[in-house]
């Protein structure tokens, strides 16, 4: 099980939102107040001006720090580069899911230093 998996099994049926291939999911800057688990399709972080970015696929979750950080504001832009289907969740069903399934925050946390070792690699050949 991951993180999207016990996502999945929380969300309701609102909660699953369609983006099409360029629609803006966020904009750097705007507060956050949920987290994302793509479902279908793929999106694209950026930041610094479009100067950085990270694909993500079906399957990973993105926009944690708004969760877990009070008064966050979204470091970067996040856009759908296909068709994208989308689970939402807010704070409260995240600190249900951290109090009621810890390793929901094992796998939040795993997935998060996956990305980040990505990115480093990344970072490495440039």
């Amino acid at each position: 099980m991951n993180a999207l998996d016990t996502m999945r099994a929380l969300a309701s049926q609102g909660e699953v939102l369609n983006f099409a291939a360029g629609d803006l999911i966020f904009r750097s800057g705007e507060t956050g107040a949920c987290m994302f688990g793509v479902l279908e399709g793929t999106v694209e972080l950026s930041w610094n001006g479009e100067a950085a970015h990270e694909q993500i696929q079906a399957g990973d979750v993105f926009g944690a720090g708004a969760l877990v950080t009070s008064e966050h504001r979204r470091y970067g832009n996040a856009k759908a580069v296909s068709p994208c289907r989308v689970l939402v969740m807010n704070r409260e069903k995240f600190l249900f899911a951290v109090q009621e399934s810890p390793m929901f925050a094992i796998e939040l946390l795993g997935s998060i230093d996956q990305r980040l070792r990505q990115l480093k690699d990344c970072t490495k050949n440039l």
